[in-house]
């Protein structure tokens, strides 16, 4: 097992509320455009039926789960009324909506350092990538890293966070196993799949590049 960084509450949380700004940005122009003022007036009603106020004075790690589980509750909301109005169709559409705003977000000097490294020593890159994901998805569920070369990672998730949430399966087929890897392969040339078995899980991560 190679050891990893222990990302910390406070950290989590602040992740968990900047993921919640897509419902401004991605989410309501995607109804809007797609639905109208009133299909979006309705999806915010269903969005504050199970939303949980944050205590200003919990801790970090409250926090966190708090807003994780209000995440959670939009996240899967989202897409059931996506699907109940469009369809699989809508689907396919809001996904592609979801790699582009993940590419908005991920430009700027970091990734363009990281595309000359990559030119310049592709296994040093993969590395730096794999390790940097071992990292950042701790806020979306707990994992270790098991296997670490300059061109495959493979991640165990013992039991994953998400799915222990009813009704969340969209969320993982959608999201984590969906739209994800398919900005991955754009924006770093590296291939993401997923094993499940029950709320367990192993991600292999591997280069495109041959």
């Amino acid at each position: 097992m190679i050891s990893i960084k222990e990302m910390p509450y406070r950290e989590k949380y602040a992740i968990v509320l900047d993921k919640m700004k897509p419902n401004d940005v991605l989410i309501s122009p995607f109804i809007q455009k797609h639905l109208g003022a009133k299909a979006l007036e309705e999806l915010q009603k269903i969005w504050q039926e199970g939303i949980k106020p944050v205590p200003e004075d919990a801790s970090d790690e409250e926090k966190y789960e708090i807003a994780y589980s209000n995440l959670i509750w939009r996240g899967k909301n989202n897409l059931s009324f996506i699907r109940s109005h469009l369809g699989e169709d809508g689907i396919k559409q809001f996904k592609l909506a979801q790699v582009e705003e993940l590419k908005r977000k991920n430009t700027g000097p970091a990734l363009f350092i990281l595309g000359l490294l990559r030119a310049v020593s592709r296994g040093s890159a993969f590395i730096m990538t794999a390790k940097q994901m071992a990292y950042q998805i701790q806020w979306l569920t707990p994992l270790s890293l098991v296997e670490l070369t300059r061109n495959r990672a493979v991640y165990n998730i013992p039991r994953c966070k998400v799915i222990d949430f009813p009704d969340a399966e969209d969320i993982c087929l959608i999201d984590c196993q969906g739209a994800y890897p398919m900005w991955l392969a754009e924006q770093f040339k590296v291939e993401l799949k997923f094993e499940r078995q029950g709320n367990s899980c192993t991600a292999t991560l591997t280069h495109l590049d041959k």
